[in-house]
């Protein structure tokens, strides 16, 4: 997948208010109606050129009521880049313009949006990585003093240079998709270190993928607290195994993640949250992909967060089920080699539904020339089940 891939806080004291560091009071990382939702790829407007109404909007345009109550920022997709400064790539709404001597991206005009979210309730975090990120350590002590680099330039700390101008995020979110583990725990470990005495709140959450263990963040999950996680939910069973045993954070919370495009259907989407809501008590909500997909399709964010809120957000104790079951795929057509099939196209293929990266014609899903993505094993039964894809990946890998 190309690029596209944790949040809360708020209750920052009246000094820093002096200071013009806007507060964001209303997230409560506790509940379990939270609607997390990622900004910054115009997933959207990558897949309808033709389109222009619904393109990504700056990030203020998402905050006019509160169907929304985190937006991860994707991505900081380089680690290291000219100058030793990392990259940030925020698509159609900021490229270029570059900072003396790197390649860090001047986004300083989107300050009084972040802000005007923030003020709102919401919070507004940066999600490091992304399917082709660049986002690997060689050791812990590299890890340490990038920590360090993102706490000056998008966090609490100081610098010359700084992206979002005076506005300071509520935190950042991890959504590693290649590279070794190494320093990841170091650098949460060391992010931990600032956060701890700083008098904003802050948060920290990752994006890893249903599998337990997850090779790439799971050295850093076990080994440190994160608030949140918006697990992934592609081609694998989840169970509660990390959230309640592994996780030195017995009160992280868990999300459900889904596309906003239309491939689920809102009421299941609604029904399959609540359910697991009444049983576990690390469910903290629904992540959506993305921002500019929920808008055009019907303002999906705000169907969710309605449905959800509606339908209250008790629960007993326990953590997210053993298995959510196979993919429905009703109504989906089989593969045939004589079709040409474009970027998005679904299909089904020896039991499984694929969707397709781009173009494709005569090439086999699952064969060399990796035309298609496999979403999981399918079921054609018309039953609620939830098509939990990873929302990013599926959307940037057709980039």
């Amino acid at each position: 997948m190309k690029l596209f891939s944790t949040f809360r806080g708020l209750l920052a004291s009246c000094s820093l208010l002096a200071l013009g560091i806007t507060q964001a009071l209303a997230f409560n990382n506790s509940r379990q109606d939270n609607v997390a939702v990622y900004w910054g790829q115009d997933s959207y407007g990558a897949t309808h050129p033709n389109d222009p109404a619904h393109w990504q909007k700056v990030i203020s345009e998402y905050c006019q009521d509160d169907a929304i109550d985190a937006l991860p920022i994707a991505f900081l997709n380089v680690f290291f880049s000219t100058g030793g400064m990392p990259e940030i790539n925020l698509a159609n709404t900021c490229s270029g313009n570059f900072f003396p001597g790197t390649s860090l991206s001047n986004c300083q005009f989107l300050a009084p949006n972040i802000k005007t979210c923030q003020a709102k309730g919401k919070i507004v975090t940066l999600s490091l990585g992304g399917a082709s990120g660049s986002t690997t350590f060689t050791d812990d002590s590299q890890a340490q003093k990038f920590a360090d680099t993102i706490w000056n330039l998008f966090l609490g700390g100081t610098s010359s240079i700084r992206p979002f101008g005076d506005a300071i995020l509520d935190g950042v979110d991890l959504d590693i998709e290649s590279g070794s583990s190494t320093g990841l725990a170091a650098f949460v470990t060391r992010l931990r270190t600032h956060i701890s005495g700083a008098a904003k709140m802050y948060y920290v959450t990752a994006a890893p993928q249903c599998v337990y263990p997850y090779a790439r963040l799971q050295s850093a999950l076990d080994a440190v607290a994160f608030d949140a996680i918006y697990v992934q939910f592609y081609n694998n069973y989840c169970g509660d195994t990390w959230a309640k045993t592994k996780s030195p954070n017995k009160s992280v919370k868990v999300y459900i993640g889904a596309l906003a495009d239309g491939s689920i259907n809102a009421k299941t989407l609604i029904d399959i949250a609540v359910e697991t809501r009444s049983k576990y008590s690390s469910f903290g909500g629904v992540m959506l992909w993305d921002a500019s997909e929920a808008v055009a399709n019907n303002r999906y964010d705000l169907a969710i967060k309605n449905g959800i809120r509606q339908k209250g957000r008790g629960g007993p104790a326990g953590s997210m089920p053993a298995s959510l079951g196979g993919i429905q795929c009703a109504h989906v057509p089989s593969w045939k080699p004589d079709v040409a099939y474009r970027g998005g196209d679904k299909v089904i293929y020896k039991g499984h539904l694929w969707i397709a990266r781009w173009w494709s014609q005569a090439s086999v899903p699952g064969g060399i020339v990796g035309d298609w993505l496999d979403l999981g094993p399918c079921v054609r039964a018309a039953v609620p089940e939830i098509e939990f894809q990873r929302y990013y990946e599926v959307q940037e890998d057709m980039h």
